[in-house]
Order: C-alpha cells, then sequence, then structure tokens
C-alpha cells in the first residue's frame, strides 16, 4: 500500500523528479490534463460532471495518499506530494463549464489559464482560513488548505466569467 500512496501522492512520482513540484508537477499537468478532457468530452454537462467527479476522486484519494506519505517522510506536508495541487486546480476551473457560453477550445484553455494562475496565488499567498487549514493533522491539512485556495480561486474566476 505505501507504493500505491506514493504514487498518489507524488503524481507518478513527479514530485521527486521536477523543480517546483508544486507547480510544475503538480498544478500544471492537472489543468492540462482538465483541459483535454474538457476539449474531447461533447457537452458542459460532461465537462461539469467530469470536472466534479475527478476532483472528488482525488480528494478522497488523496487525503489518504498524502497522509501517508507524509508519514512515511517524516514531514507534515512534503514537497514532493503535489495531490493536492491536482485537486485545488480541477476545483479552481469548475466554473469554466457552467458559466462559459462559449465553450470552444481556445476559451476553455483561457479559463484554465486563469484557474491555474488564481489557484497558483491563492496557494502561494495563503490568506485565511487556508493558513489555517495547513495546520490541520495528516492528509486532511495537506488537502485542505488547497480546497480552501481553489474556492477563492473558483469564486474570482466565476465572476470573471459572469462579467465576461
Amino acid at each position: 500500500m505505501s507504493s500505491l500512496a506514493y504514487h498518489i501522492a507524488t503524481v507518478l512520482g513527479l514530485g521527486d523528479r521536477l523543480p517546483a513540484p508544486g507547480t510544475t508537477a503538480g498544478s500544471l499537468p492537472a489543468i492540462v490534463g482538465w483541459w483535454l478532457a474538457a476539449v474531447v468530452l461533447p457537452d458542459p454537462g460532461s465537462r461539469i460532471a467530469a470536472t466534479i467527479a475527478g476532483a472528488v476522486i482525488v480528494v478522497a484519494a488523496g487525503g489518504w495518499a498524502a497522509g501517508a506519505e507524509a508519514r512515511r517522510r517524516g514531514g507534515a506536508d512534503p514537497g514532493p506530494v503535489v495531490i493536492d495541487e491536482v485537486a485545488g486546480q480541477w476545483l479552481a476551473v469548475l466554473p469554466a463549464p457552467l458559466l462559459l457560453a462559449d465553450q470552444s477550445a481556445a476559451r476553455l484553455g483561457l479559463a484554465a489559464l486563469g484557474a491555474f494562475l488564481l489557484f497558483r496565488l491563492f496557494d502561494v499567498v495563503k490568506p485565511w482560513p487556508v493558513s489555517a487549514l495547513e495546520r490541520l493533522p495528516g492528509g486532511l491539512g495537506i488537502m485542505a488548505d488547497d480546497v480552501a485556495a481553489a474556492g477563492y480561486a473558483a469564486g474570482l474566476l466565476a465572476g470573471a466569467l459572469w462579467v465576461l
């Protein structure tokens, strides 16, 4: 089971192999993967369902795996554990299939870029309660701060999409 936790928590080991793992191994592959899936899926309803299902699965499996990998490494939130960034990106981009009238590949790509930048901003700056949530124990704390940062990012993205 520790091998499975390692592979989930580090996104198939990318967190151990790439520089700036939160961005390059977690966030960037997650948002590119979301965009590729969104372009292939046939309609907004399937994009919404896939985004929600993907985020729920990643949060659930990631919480377990991140906690197990953190215990194995002996740290509270080891840098190579990047599954929390995957969950955050998928939650941050959720407003796109909900609110975009034009769901062309280009518009979905712009929304994905906006979600990526907003999530990274809030994940780094950690406004309250993001900063407080990362102090929760184990996998819960590893995942909760990114879920909260994604909430901020999704809220701003939704506002931008509503206005535009």
